[in-house]
């Protein structure tokens, strides 16, 4: 059975679109369950989760952060594969299926991604390569405009790859990610000393050290409201926003765990 884990914070009106159009695209018959974690739960988000009543919630009063989030959820559910979404997260016709039969059929695959897109139907960049500590300092100030930055940009970036197949990549982005419990059993649960942008990162790099792959797979295409905020140049009030500190705050942890250089396992 799947379990599709949705780890929700304060957005009532995407988590409901979220929720009908996951009832409206999954075949009938398909196994399935639905969790709802929803942190910092407010009366609005509950009052949503209550108009589905083949929903569970599982709730927290404040904001425990995403890691955590998708952690309880994954020990909240039944099922032996785990489709862990953001509210944003807007699935098309067979995509959930499709994702299911790919990792079924192959129990080498630790992670699997879809392909993301905009609203107007363009590609979202949804894989990567591993940060090292040039990268976030080139996406986050101006040096990224120079000549060699613009190439490890591209690196991480994984420009080199083909947006159309599926493919071997080092990390996908976790608004959408699938994986099983034999692997989550292999590899353990996300590393909650990240509180939210580096856990995906984390995992992947520890799916990949465990011998599991990190896939790519444009078969499966969902919608995505992405909000860039934490993707532009530093300015002098940025560091006051909450969003920037647990960037920088997670960074710090991921670099301490794992260096400041990056390796490529997806050649």
């Amino acid at each position: 059975m799947l379990s599709i884990i949705i780890v929700n914070f304060k957005n009532p009106p995407l988590l409901r679109l979220c929720l009908k159009t996951l009832r409206n695209v999954l075949r009938s018959g398909f196994s399935y369950e639905i969790v709802v974690v929803d942190i910092a739960s407010t009366v609005e988000t509950r009052n949503v989760i209550s108009e589905f009543p083949d929903v569970r919630i599982v709730s927290f009063k404040e904001n425990v952060g995403y890691t955590k989030g998708v952690n309880e959820g994954i020990k909240a559910s039944f099922g032996d594969i785990f489709f862990i979404v953001n509210p944003d997260i807007i699935a098309l016709k067979d995509g959930t299926e499709r994702m299911v039969e790919y990792i079924q059929e192959n129990p080498e695959v630790g992670l699997l991604g879809p392909q993301l897109l905009n609203f107007d139907g363009s590609i979202q960049d949804s894989f990567f390569g591993f940060y090292n500590l040039w990268t976030i300092i080139y996406r986050r100030t101006f040096l990224g405009n120079l000549p060699w930055a613009k190439e490890e940009l591209s690196r991480f970036l994984a420009k080199d790859k083909s947006r159309s197949k599926a493919a071997k990549v080092n990390w996908v982005m976790g608004s959408a990610l699938m994986t099983t419990q034999k692997a989550v059993n292999d590899v353990g649960l996300m590393d909650e000393n990240l509180f939210l942008y580096m856990s995906e990162v984390d995992w992947a790099k520890r799916f990949w050290e465990n011998g599991y792959k990190v896939i790519y797979f444009p078969e499966a295409q969902m919608y995505h409201y992405h909000r860039r905020g934490s993707k532009g140049r530093l300015d002098a009030f940025d560091i006051i926003k909450k969003e920037t500190r647990w960037h920088i705050f997670d960074a710090i942890r991921y670099f301490k765990k794992h260096g400041i250089t990056s390796k490529n396992y997806s050649t």
